[in-house]
């Protein structure tokens, strides 16, 4: 059995277009199978390959190693030195934690199915992680400020280089939709890389944005956020879509507490925010496409002492109850059971989406599981009521950062 499946894996291989290295394309608890093969020049060139690919010892050990999370209130109440001593002790910690951070993401990425992590687009982020990791890890140390100077420079690189990961990952995984048997080991495995990433995303923007002295920030915390005001910017930027493929949107009204403000990370919201507006105004659109007014899209927001709720509520329709349970996974899109009218195409909707945060996931599935995925590594809760046949209430509620309550650790 061993000697067939090394045989079709080497033929598999032979007929690789020559960009699509064979180091990409076996799992880690399946390279040991290989050693069965013929001698041959060329297939023991291809083994060396492979086993350099999974074969880190120093990605081991370091995945091995815990991680070392932190309240955003430590963030929140740090202090600046007047000799930048503060920029170093950041960048010092990042270079020690991080390559925990990337390690445990690359040790799951091992663990995938072998025809899903065959899957060339998923291959091409696990190995965006571990370059990542060894940029990091052989970087000198950070002992001054010129030091923390490159090492700074290092991660914006970094950063830019891993801003499409989470389109990469929904792409590589609607191409193996078929192929996956354990819904819920990939339901896991896409929580945690997904939410790991945007904890570490959030560290180190974290750490750069120490550099900059912008008014009411402290780092990539906003110490006055407005939670309507984050609101506004992105039913302006979703209205405008609408506007642009459908030539409408709905209006949007904003009630409650408009006035209140507190310090809060906005990287997360930054994602989920548009992620929900999207969906709501797709529903209401497609949902009156021949009525002449379409029914505003109702935002409320609601603060105290312990989390702040932000809830919008649509017209469009709603939903049966047993698809409720199905958008919140991933791979589920609404799109394509839109209704055939060639005056709507949500899939094209959702590509304009484009920015930081909110990338293109409409039609990928990827777009509420995310959402709910980012809200309870918030310590939070994104919660959906839908009343089919009239509208849909979402409710994102999420915890305080001010160290009054026992929020998430980042």
């Amino acid at each position: 059995m061993a000697k067939n499946f090394n045989g079709l894996l080497i033929k598999f291989f032979d007929n690789l277009p020559a960009k699509q290295s064979p180091v990409r394309l076996i799992s880690y608890n399946q390279r040991r199978d290989l050693s069965n093969t013929k001698p041959n020049i060329k297939k023991c060139e291809e083994m060396k390959k492979l086993n350099w690919f999974y074969n880190h010892h120093l990605i081991d050990i370091s995945a091995a190693k815990p991680m070392v999370k932190i309240h955003p209130s430590n963030l929140l109440f740090i202090q600046k030195a007047q000799d930048a001593k503060h920029l170093i002790r950041s960048a010092q910690y990042l270079q020690k934690e991080l390559p925990i951070r990337i390690s445990h993401r690359i040790n799951g990425f091992r663990h995938l199915p072998f025809i899903v992590a065959c899957n060339p687009t998923i291959l091409a982020v696990h190995e965006l992680y571990i370059r990542a990791f060894y940029l990091i890890s052989e970087h000198e140390p950070v002992l001054d400020l010129e030091s923390e100077k490159r090492f700074s420079q290092m991660l914006r690189r970094l950063l830019d280089a891993h801003k499409d990961v989470v389109t990469q990952l929904a792409e590589g995984f609607r191409e193996c939709r078929k192929y996956i048997e354990n819904e819920e080991m990939i339901t896991y495995f896409l929580d945690d890389t997904l939410t790991s990433r945007l904890g570490m995303r959030i560290l180190v923007e974290h750490h750069l944005e120490l550099h900059d002295e912008k008014p009411n920030h402290i780092g990539i915390i906003n110490t006055t956020m407005r939670p309507k005001d984050l609101i506004e910017k992105w039913c302006l930027a979703v209205k405008s879509l609408s506007e642009h493929k459908y030539s409408r949107s709905p209006d949007f009204k904003l009630n409650g507490h408009l006035n209140c403000s507190f310090p809060y990370i906005e990287t997360a919201l930054d994602y989920i925010i548009p992620e929900l507006l999207k969906n709501s105004v797709r529903a209401t659109v497609e949902s009156h496409i021949d009525s002449a007014c379409l029914p505003p899209i109702t935002i409320t927001i609601a603060n105290n002492a312990r989390d702040f709720v932000i809830r919008i509520s649509d017209r469009g329709g709603g939903m049966p109850e047993e698809m409720v349970s199905k958008i919140l996974k991933y791979h589920y899109s609404t799109v394509n059971e839109s209704p055939e009218d060639d005056r709507l195409d949500g899939g094209l909707f959702g590509s304009m989406m484009r920015n930081d945060y909110s990338s293109p996931m409409a039609g990928f599935g990827f777009g509420l599981p995310t959402s709910r995925a980012y809200a309870e590594y918030l310590s939070g809760s994104l919660t959906i009521v839908s009343m089919h046949g009239t509208g849909t209430d979402i409710y994102l509620r999420l915890k305080h950062i001010n160290g009054h309550s026992d929020g998430f650790k980042i």
